[in-house]
Order: C-alpha cells, then sequence, then structure tokens
C-alpha cells in the first residue's frame, strides 16, 4: 500500500513556485501509484498530485486537462509542473462529489446525473482531441483481462480462445461512426459539484482516447463503485437520446461497450486484489458482474453470452475473494 507521507522534494517544489511553507495534509490515492495532497497556504489551497516516474506520467493529464479547458470543460487549472519529479499543482475543485451528494438525498439524482449527461453531450460536439484511437484491438484486450486475472484468480481454466473470438464477433458495433473524446473514467466518484453552483469539475482523465460516445455513458450508469437504480439509468439514457437523437443502433453499442468494459473492470478488480494487495475491490466485483449479465442480455452479444453459459457458473461470477477462498485457491 502507498504511503501518504508527502515526497520530500515537495517543499522545495512548492517553495520555487509562490507556496513557501505551505501545509502539506494527505487526501487520497486511487488504482494507481498516483497519490493527492491539499495544500494550504494562508486563504489559498491546491492540490498537490504526486506521480512519481517511471510508474507515472503526468503529461497525458496535462494535455487533457488544457484541451478540455480550452473548450470550456471544467478540468482543473494547472498551477505549477515539475516533470522530473513527478509532480503538479493543480486547481483544488473541493470536496463535494457527485456520489456523495446523490448518496446523502437520492432527490437530487435525477437533476445531478442529467448535468452529467449534458457535459457528454457538449463533449461529443467537439471534435475529438489528438488521442489515439480506442479502436476494436484495445476493446479487445481490455475485454480479456477477465481471463487473464479474474479466472486464475478463482482457479479457473477456461477457454481464452473462445473468449476472444466470441468477442471479436460483436465489436463492430462498438466502433464509432465518428470519434469523440472518450474521458474513460467517468462516474459519480470523479465529478465534483464546485461552488454554489455546483458546476461539474472534472477529474481522472489522463487515460483519454477517441472512441465511442457510448463509452462514458456507460461509464456513468453503470458505476463500478455504486449502485445506480436501472430506473434511473433508463431515464438518464432516455435524456440523452433525446438530445443527440440516438436510436436503436446507438443502444448497441451502449451495451456492447457495457459488457467490455464491465469485462475489463471485473478483471482490473481482480488485479488490484491478487497483485496489488487492494482487496477491497474484490467486494465491487458483485456489483460490476450484474451489470454485466444484464448487457449480455442485448441479442446482438449472444456469442458473448454463449461462452460465459458454458465457461463460468452463476456461483463463480462474484466477489473472487471469496470465491477463491471458497474453492480453497486464495
Amino acid at each position: 500500500m502507498a504511503t501518504m507521507i508527502p515526497p520530500t522534494d515537495a517543499p522545495a517544489f512548492l517553495d520555487a513556485h509562490g507556496w513557501s511553507g505551505a501545509r502539506i495534509e494527505p487526501l487520497a490515492g486511487d488504482a494507481s501509484f498516483r497519490r493527492y495532497f491539499r495544500v494550504h497556504a494562508g486563504a489559498r489551497r491546491a492540490i498537490l498530485m504526486d506521480a512519481p516516474p517511471p510508474h507515472e506520467d503526468p503529461r497525458p493529464f496535462l494535455a487533457v486537462a488544457t484541451w478540455l479547458k480550452e473548450r470550456g470543460f471544467a478540468a482543473p487549472t494547472i498551477h505549477a509542473v515539475d516533470l522530473t519529479r513527478g509532480l503538479v499543482l493543480l486547481e483544488d475543485f473541493g470536496d463535494v462529489r457527485l456520489r456523495e451528494t446523490v448518496d446523502a438525498d437520492a432527490d437530487d439524482a435525477v437533476a445531478l446525473y442529467a448535468a452529467a449527461v449534458d457535459l457528454l453531450v457538449a463533449l461529443r460536439a467537439e471534435p475529438a482531441g489528438p488521442w489515439r484511437a480506442y479502436d476494436r484491438a484495445e476493446l479487445l484486450r481490455e475485454a480479456g483481462l477477465l481471463v487473464d486475472w479474474y479466472c486464475p484468480a478463482i482457479g479457473m481454466t477456461v477457454d481464452a480462445d473462445g473468449y476472444r473470438a466470441a468477442w471479436e464477433k460483436v465489436l463492430h458495433h462498438a466502433e464509432p461512426a465518428t470519434p469523440v473524446t472518450v474521458l474513460r473514467d467517468y462516474h459519480a466518484e470523479n465529478l465534483m459539484l464546485v461552488g454554489e453552483k455546483r458546476s461539474l469539475g472534472l477529474l481522472d482523465f489522463q487515460d483519454a482516447l477517441a472512441g465511442h460516445p457510448a463509452y462514458d455513458l456507460v461509464s456513468l450508469l453503470q458505476d463500478a463503485r455504486r449502485d445506480v437504480d436501472p430506473a434511473l439509468e433508463e431515464r438518464m439514457l432516455a435524456h440523452y437520446r433525446a438530445a443527440t437523437g440516438e436510436g436503436d443502433d446507438f443502444m448497441r453499442s451502449y451495451h456492447v461497450l457495457g459488457a467490455q468494459r464491465n469485462a475489463k473492470i471485473v478483471g482490473i478488480f481482480a488485479r488490484l486484489w491478487k497483485r496489488d494487495g487492494k482487496p477491497r475491490y474484490a467486494g465491487l466485483c458483485p456489483r460490476v458482474w450484474a451489470y454485466l449479465e444484464r448487457d449480455l442480455s442485448e441479442p446482438a452479444l449472444a456469442p458473448v453470452a454463449r461462452w460465459f453459459d458454458d465457461n463460468i457458473p452463476p456461483e463463480w461470477r462474484g466477489d473472487p475473494l471469496r470465491i477463491a477462498e471458497a474453492r480453497g485457491v486464495a
């Protein structure tokens, strides 16, 4: 587990950029090597990102933040950068996340999720940024994380070649006619409510690619970290389609990308538990499996659904840590 002691060179970095003597408080890490600290200097506050090389490279974050800001989206303003040390000082959006707000008051959910959907509608109106393509090869590689990590973690041997062949038959539905910027981790814990107007501030977008507009919508409405009421998901999908004129083809893409993303996340969460010693992620897998099974009911996903029926029994779809313990392979 990463220590939350500030990096030793943080005070010198802050001194060099007008934050001499600032107090540094730990905030949180994430699923990567990045860590975050809040910096106080009198009435001023900022966020210090520690993205230590060679494990992390803050340049993609900086590039996407600049691109978003130039187009009027609320990415954090960058105050200072030291690429050699992997330190970035950026705007502090505060502590009010969409997640805790809607968890505390369900009456807020419709308006706030609609605002998050409207942001995606605005984002798709912009030509895609200069990011690499979120193409079929990348989608297939990501979907493969389920058989690469989840299945071995619970002691299962499955038909890996058949799995990839099944996905090959359906991923054409995930190829956009016109690519858009896909932020790729667009969900309630990465959306900040900023200021009295509660405008949406964006975080964790450094992995942006040029891909299908349905992907971020799936990320928002099939949230791996909180339950999204299926009725709210349907309402927001109707809201998005009304705003964009999308039809049945879009919904096929939504469910194909939902299945792909959820299969990927099951694999990533199993890896975070098994390889990286973060067992709490294993406990999130049952929710993701539930989303995945709902997506697999889409007729276009029939080849993939058949593979799951043939290879992973329902009782082995859940928390990999608990399943592994029950099977004696933890």
